[in-house]
């Protein structure tokens, strides 16, 4: 009977299974050594915070129709990570449906409080899109709060619209028949297509960041952005501009005819407190 071979040198990063690598990133980037317990434990004992940031009209400056709520771990500062950094664990874990839903739990209760801005837009995961029971706790959800449907607006990412389409559109058509509202973000940012933007009745686009920050020195940028703003007024789709960050490029956004802008030259993000009716 041979001898068990001696052990031999830990196992390369190259030979691991892709998975078990990632999670042990993971753990190392964060210091948690049980990545879903201490997820749920954030969830459940609201060590989240909920951040917005104001989406301003610019054919009305100085009002602001909608806010995007942003998620923050307390945590995170502490264990010097950068804002958002835990999003990509709550994916790995799979767990990215309950994070959005106690996002939207929350938000509605802003609501139910009262704010300054009307509605708020809320960035759905492509793992919540394909939640068959998704809709019905909306819906259970606003009632209970006597919250509009309308107050809210869902945000699908081009490249999940992209990668899932058929889910992308049960999804539309479920929150736009409890009368929720529907935005597409990055909207340009790989190939132009504005078929879904009829078809799913989407109330609003986010037109790029890559195109708003070459507005003053592309061409092809500026052409982009005129035929999104046309066809928006002819199909009654309010276009946005994300990541604006000075007077210069809201002056070409007017120019092109484009309604609204969000940035750091609009507006910074804000505790969602602070959109209390009170404050």
């Amino acid at each position: 009977m041979s001898a068990k071979p001696p052990p031999g040198p830990a196992q390369s990063d190259a030979a691991q299974d892709p998975d078990q690598f990632l999670e042990q990133m993971d753990q190392e980037l964060t210091g948690w050594n049980d990545l879903a317990e201490r997820l749920e434990r954030a969830l459940h004992n609201d060590e989240l915070l909920l951040y917005a940031q104001p989406i301003e009209s610019l054919r009305e400056r100085g009002t602001y129709p909608i806010a995007e709520t942003l998620v923050r771990l307390r945590e995170e500062e502490a264990a010097m990570l950068p804002p958002g950094a835990f999003l990509p664990v709550f994916e790995h874990c799979g767990m990215m449906p309950e994070l959005d839903r106690w996002v939207i739990q929350h938000v509605i209760q802003a609501l139910a409080k009262g704010t300054r801005v009307p509605r708020f837009s809320i960035n759905i995961s492509a793992q919540t899109l394909g939640d068959a029971g998704f809709s019905f706790a909306l819906a259970k959800d606003l009632e209970a709060a006597g919250v509009s449907p309308d107050a809210l607006v869902f945000e699908i990412d081009e490249t999940d619209l992209l990668a899932r389409p058929d889910a992308a559109a049960r999804f539309s058509a479920a929150v736009k028949s409890i009368g929720c509202r529907l935005l597409f973000d990055g909207f340009g940012r790989r190939s132009v297509s504005f078929e879904p933007l009829k078809t799913l009745r989407v109330d609003y686009v986010k037109v790029d960041g890559v195109i708003i920050r070459k507005l003053p020195s592309s061409d092809v940028a500026r052409s982009k952005l005129n035929a999104i703003s046309r066809v928006g007024e002819v199909i009654g789709v309010g276009v946005i501009g994300e990541c604006v960050e000075d007077e210069n490029v809201i002056g070409l956004l007017k120019t092109a005819g484009v309604g609204f802008a969000q940035g750091f030259g609009i507006a910074a993000p804000q505790a969602i407190e602070g959109f209390g009716t009170s404050s």
